[in-house]
């Protein structure tokens, strides 16, 4: 089997479809150990930056992309044509959803048609995009089948075909890409065999399960465990405030129990591309074996409405100074969906920004990660953000903490702001505590 012989010897070259939060870390573990990687991607931009050296994600440096671009190990390009060069190929493009909240595979499809076009023989095609289970079998496998040449390839023989999905975690200090564990599902014995071969270069452990539907269930039970319980604790927020409780006080209370309890905290929405996305991957699928999955769509339309709860909160306040939200300025700290990161995917702050202006309110943003709000599927609001200094804060009427940045001043913040909505409690956390600052 040459390609096991190729990646024992680390000869093997790898192909990454998709040079972004996924694609571009992964590359990079490979190519730390010596293994050469192509990247492919649409973005011509993206691809420049990167063949020179450059990056454009806030927690991957400049020095780590030049080190491994000038030794030659990584080479980027728009020319997919190139596919035929690489012995591995991973798919690591985007699953968004549609307006109706259905599965939007568009990528991953045409990315798998423009693979058949350059298919050859011996070709190791594994899916890391999180999907609904069967994706790999019922889409890849089809068209990977029935390639350009028109030969009917038969998979673990003439090529092998996985789905391996990721699990990372922009800006995580404690783990790195091949420090977290790789869960595998290959179509067949030999398909996993040469997978599991590959990412044993570079990932500490990996994980075979019985098949890809197993491993593509495996990423969608981990992203709704967390929507389900940031949901609950989301409701909590809300039922714990009637009643004059600090949720985040009792989260940490109970978290001081050795077993039982996992901590998950309360926030504006949830933002990322996992969380508030990948758990409809799943209803949508239940429902052709007619299943209704209450308990996370019940979760999902919480998380959905905690924007709303925010801008509620906030008009109440508002009254209790004996203001409207009608015509008042309202600033929004942090764009990104989570502390120190760039990453604007599905942020609430985009929803927040969306509410307020509905209700007639002058918004503004600040967050020196995000200093134009890039164009989204959803977005385009042509914003940039503020200059932050102590004249424009009192200018506020409302200044709301969506994302707490640790490159924020929030003494400062304190104690030049008329009001502060802490979706957060990022100020408690701090010990900073004053009767302007409410909690949502």
């Amino acid at each position: 089997m040459q390609i096991l012989e190729k990646i024992k010897n680390k000869k093997v070259v790898v192909g990454i479809v998709g040079m972004g939060y996924v694609g571009l870390p992964l590359g990079l573990a490979f190519t730390n150990k010596k293994i050469n990687v192509i990247g492919f991607d649409l973005d011509e931009k993206k691809v420049k930056l990167l063949n020179k050296g450059k990056g454009y994600l806030k927690h991957i440096t400049d020095d780590k992309i030049k080190k491994v671009v000038d030794s030659g190990y990584l080479k980027v390009t728009n020319d997919f044509s190139r596919l035929s060069e690489v012995d591995a190929i991973l798919i690591c493009v985007p699953t968004p959803l549609t307006e109706h909240r259905e599965p939007d595979l568009s990528f991953v499809e045409n990315t798998t048609k423009t693979i058949a076009k350059y298919f050859r023989k011996g070709q190791l095609v594994v899916l890391e995009s999180t999907t609904y289970p069967g994706t790999t079998e019922e889409l890849l496998l089809p068209l990977l089948k029935k390639n350009s040449r028109k030969q009917d390839f038969k998979v673990g023989k003439d090529f092998y075909l996985a789905f391996s999905p990721e699990r990372e975690d922009p800006n995580n200090p404690d783990f790195t890409t091949a420090e977290i564990p790789k869960v595998i599902g290959g179509v067949t014995q030999r398909c996993l065999e040469v997978a599991k071969a590959l990412y044993d270069q570079v990932i500490i452990k990996t994980v075979p399960v019985s098949s890809p539907r197993a491993a593509e269930a495996t990423k969608l039970l981990e992203n709704i465990y967390r929507s389900v319980n940031i949901a609950l604790v989301n409701e909590l927020k809300i039922v714990f405030d009637k009643m004059n409780i600090d949720v985040w006080e009792v989260i940490a209370a109970a978290s001081t129990k050795p077993f039982g309890f996992k901590a998950f905290y309360p926030g504006p929405g949830l933002g990322g591309h996992c969380i508030p996305i990948d758990p409809f991957y799943l209803t949508w699928k239940a429902r052709e074996f007619e299943i209704n999955t209450k308990f996370i769509e019940l979760a999902g339309e919480i998380n959905t409405f905690q924007p709303y709860y925010v801008v509620e909160k906030s008009s109440e306040v508002l009254n209790k100074y004996k203001k409207a939200l009608n015509g008042s300025k309202v600033l929004i700290l942090g764009a990104a969906y989570k502390k120190d990161i760039d990453d604007m995917r599905e942020s609430p702050s985009l929803k927040l920004i969306e509410i307020y202006k509905e209700k007639d309110a002058k918004v503004d943003y600040y967050d020196p990660l995000v200093p134009v709000l890039p164009k989204t599927r959803k977005y385009n609001y042509n914003l940039k953000s503020i200059k932050l200094t102590k004249e424009k804060l009192k200018s506020y009427d409302l200044v709301i903490l969506s994302t707490d940045h640790s490159t924020f001043d929030y003494k400062f913040i304190s104690a030049n702001t008329k009001i502060i909505i802490d979706t957060r409690n990022a100020f408690e956390a701090r010990g900073i505590k004053s009767k302007n600052i409410f909690k949502a």
